[in-house]
């Protein structure tokens, strides 16, 4: 049996395959897929999509955390990703749906305003890559960024400065909501099913980004998160507009 994860250390969906992987048990070959090269590099390996996390399980070729999270547990049932009551097993994918489309594109966004806009953010996250003449590429890669920058998310979102203050501004009642379903069962964590993975990946992320700390650190949610994914530290110093931070403090459900 072959098992290959294409992934990108940067990428939280891609850590959220790896954990997966880890909490089943499963040996498998790893392959670091170079940012903003997914495309072509996927497109090569045969996949259809030219996104990670991918992954290739005897032939199978597949795409998305969501899509990777059934097919594992279909194959190796233990522990289990999903419940075996049908009633939890539909909260549990609905959480899931919702971490993947609404939460997961935050901090991806803000990472690609920030990075598009900030020279010296660009030059921090390339050289944190090991990617060649860190300042020249920094340089050579701002119109790929520019291009994903104006990619619609799931949510109907770009990486615009309108997008990243309409998230600012939903931020706080989002982390309540991951509050609360930590409160009520739906996320569980010994084992994690697959909506906690997938939700609390980007928690973990968003504690990392140096403007947002505070703000995660208040919730719940905060330090599950930190310790599922302990080793995810892909960080960012701070680069948003400390007026919008402050309305964000302010904020009525902050």
């Amino acid at each position: 049996m072959t098992v290959v994860l294409y992934w990108m250390s940067i990428s939280h969906p891609s850590q959220v395959a790896r954990k997966m992987l880890d909490l089943k048990g499963v040996e498998y070959e790893l392959v670091d897929v170079v940012p903003l090269n997914q495309r072509i590099h996927l497109r090569l390996a045969g996949f259809s999509g030219g996104t990670v996390p991918a992954l290739k399980l005897d032939g199978k070729r597949l795409q998305g955390s969501r899509q990777i999270a059934r097919v594992l547990d279909e194959r190796w049932p233990e522990p289990p990703l999903f419940p075996a009551d049908p009633a939890l097993r539909a909260r549990v994918e609905e959480a899931e749906r919702w971490g993947e489309e609404q939460l997961q594109p935050i901090p991806r966004r803000l990472f690609r305003y920030g990075v598009a806009r900030d020279p010296q953010l660009r030059e921090r996250v390339v050289r944190a890559q090991r990617l060649p003449v860190p300042a020249v590429t920094a340089q050579a890669i701002r119109p790929a960024l520019e291009w994903y920058v104006r990619t619609v998310e799931a949510d109907g979102r770009r990486a615009t400065e309108a997008g990243v203050r309409a998230d600012l501004a939903a931020l706080p009642a989002l982390l309540d909501h991951v509050d609360r379903l930590l409160g009520d069962g739906t996320l569980t964590l010994d084992p994690p099913n697959a909506a906690t993975l997938q939700i609390m990946v980007s928690v973990n992320l968003m504690a990392r980004f140096a403007d947002l700390a505070e703000l995660v650190a208040s919730h719940a949610c905060a330090e599950p998160a930190r310790e599922l994914f302990s080793t995810y530290r892909a960080g960012l110093p701070p680069f948003l507009d400390p007026e919008w931070l402050e309305r964000l403090r302010t904020s009525p459900t902050a």
